[in-house]
């Protein structure tokens, strides 16, 4: 049977079975056996009797069958996918323990005066969680459980507070170390490394919107979020604002706008102003995050709890240089940094590092003890000492990533390990908590993993029955311009993850699009800059995420609305859920178009 019809029973077979509520895994392995015999051998359907003679059952542990099995091993036994139980686990003890209430208490504290303060502590709250785990499905249900009451009970529109915890709580498809890129990478040969740097920016840049958009709906319409009648000082009042921290912080911010009016004169020029144009032209990243830190910590200063904050900021600084100080000094003193020809030197660890980080470290408690004072710090310290846990366990999942100290499936073992320390120091862990942590780490697993053997299956008989070869012609041969082929697959995407999960399509669909867009011309992707070669799997990885953040809310199936729904009161509906956060959706989509429009922002940090 030729490719095109076997394309159509593919497509026709999933929404029937899929229709009669068979589980995805096992649709797709059924599919994958129906493509092997309709390519192959065809004649077992119309005469079985000659099974044996054919290409398929003709030569047992050879041909076509052989190839799929092996394939399908391969991918099982792929080392990098042990990662996927641990970041799950990971997420399991966190959902359990009292670290994310923690967090949460310490978030609000700090952002109490502020209308639409929960919701967006509520978002920066997903944030944090995404960035430690990478898990989808439990971050909505951990903040259904904490914040949804918090903003009920204090007058928040019920729209707002639904759309706040289901858009906010599925950043974890786009925030590494998500699992969603850690499958694509996979399934794609692509670094995994690569695709966690490409997807820092997009990530925290839809981070960013949701928080615009709560920041401007509560301030054109008050009755959204009302403020607290009487929020909680702390003792900021007693120690009042210092006029030192204003005038340190406005001399910085001062001198960053300086280098960065002189970047962009360069720029617009194209000349280079002595000394200072030279200096700052090889570092535009350096300049552009200093004047962004250095302008919020002005803004932050001009305020008690901001003093407060910052001093608490400076003192989880110096402990975490005095951590690197201690590594590097460990290091030194028994050799174990010395360089054999060949090597590449130890991320923040070599001798010349220790004046630096010694130096970081006495910045750190100049500015805690002496520019904020003993006082302030430890009002700081003591309102924002929830969130060490969970910046400790972010420190030691990507820290380890990023300082190439291990890999990915080692830095999940490392976070799983953190956090059970942690909840061991808390005298949070026991045997119920660990049991249930395991439990659900295994029938989180289970799933993903049978998922990923059909649809492996699937992916691989339509691969070998020459399905992806006759898409890429259809697509590449119709002379479409390439933003409408982009165009076209993004809706293709969102229809798909309106109703299947996204481990289905990954596998499925990705094998099949990901070679046509390798084959489109790459000075056509995208309307603003221009995006290397090299990076079109990192940028599409991302782009995809980014459409499968959609899919998480969309009707009628988006799995977010049915884990808030489990814990959500009794009249909360799945239609309110829906209606809840249909403006979030324009969000996404609006970040979906920032990466189609603007492609090179992937490649910011790479």
């Amino acid at each position: 049977m030729d490719i095109g019809s076997i394309s159509m029973i593919v497509v026709l077979g999933m929404i029937v079975l899929l229709a009669i509520g068979m589980p995805l895994g096992f649709a797709s392995a059924v599919l994958a056996l129906l493509v092997l015999v309709l390519k192959f051998e065809p004649t077992i359907l119309t005469a079985p009797w000659t099974i044996g003679d054919g290409m398929l059952t003709g030569n047992p542990g050879t041909g076509a069958l052989y190839l799929l099995t092996q394939k399908i091993f391969d991918l099982m036994t792929e080392y990098v996918l042990i990662s996927v139980p641990l970041f799950i686990f990971m997420a399991a003890l966190l959902e359990r323990s009292g670290i994310a209430k923690e967090m949460y208490n310490a978030l609000d504290f700090w952002l109490a005066r502020v209308r639409g303060g929960v919701a967006i502590v509520t978002s920066l709250m997903a944030v944090i969680m995404a960035a430690m785990s990478g898990i989808i499905g439990g971050e909505v249900v951990l903040l259904g459980l904490i914040a949804l009451p918090q903003m009920l009970r204090l007058g928040y529109n019920q729209n707002l507070a639904i759309g706040t915890i289901c858009a906010s709580g599925s950043l974890g498809t786009m925030i590494p170390p998500s699992i969603v890129l850690i499958i694509y990478g996979l399934i794609t040969e692509t670094s995994i490394k690569a695709l966690f740097t490409g997807a820092f920016v997009p990530g925290f840049m839809l981070a960013s919107m949701i928080i615009i958009y709560i920041l401007i709906r509560v301030n054109l319409d008050h009755s959204q979020a009302p403020l607290p009648e009487d929020p909680p000082d702390g003792g900021i009042s007693e120690v009042g604002i210092s006029a030192a921290p204003k005038l340190v912080f406005s001399a910085l911010w001062t001198a960053f706008t300086v280098m960065l009016l002189t970047l962009l004169v360069g720029w617009i020029l194209t000349v280079s102003i002595p000394t200072l144009g030279e200096m700052v032209a090889g570092r535009p990243k350096t300049v552009i995050f200093g004047f962004i830190i250095t302008g919020l910590m002005f803004l932050m200063s001009r305020s008690g709890k901001g003093q407060a904050f910052l001093a608490f900021l400076s003192v989880l600084g110096a402990g975490f240089a005095a951590l690197l100080l201690a590594r590097v000094l460990f290091f030194t003193i028994f050799g174990q940094n010395i360089l054999e020809e060949g090597e590449d030197p130890i991320v923040m660890g070599m001798p010349h590092h220790i004046p630096y980080i010694a130096g970081a470290v006495a910045i750190g408690l100049a500015l805690a003890f002496g520019l904020f004072g003993a006082r302030r710090t430890a009002i700081g310290w003591e309102h924002g000492k929830g969130l060490v846990p969970p910046i400790t366990v972010i420190g030691v999942v990507l820290g380890s990533i990023y300082g190439g100290i291990t890999g990915i499936t080692e830095a999940a073992g490392m976070g799983a390990f953190a956090v059970l320390v942690i909840a061991l120091l808390r005298g949070e862990a026991s045997v119920g908590l660990l049991w249930d942590a395991m439990m659900r780490t295994l029938k989180s697993t289970g799933t993903i993993i049978w998922v990923t053997i059909g649809a492996a299956a699937l992916a691989g008989a339509y691969t070998l029955a020459g399905g992806p070869n006759y898409i890429a012609n259809l697509i590449v041969g119709s002379e479409m311009p390439t933003m409408l082929v982009l165009l076209t697959m993004m809706l293709i995407l969102l229809f798909m993850g309106a109703f299947m999960d996204w481990v289905g399509i990954v596998l499925l669909i990705i094998p099949v699009f990901l070679p046509i867009v390798k084959r489109l011309p790459i000075e056509e992707i995208g309307l603003i800059g221009t995006l290397d070669p090299k990076h079109v799997s990192v940028w599409f990885g991302v782009l995809f995420c980014m459409n499968m953040q959609v899919s998480f809310l969309s009707p009628p199936f988006g799995p977010a609305a049915f884990y808030l729904k489990s814990v959500a009161p009794p009249h909360i509906t799945l239609v309110d859920i829906f209606k809840g956060f249909l403006p979030f959706i324009g969000v996404q989509l609006l970040a979906l178009s920032v990466l189609l429009i603007w492609p090179s922002i992937v490649t910011l940090l790479l």
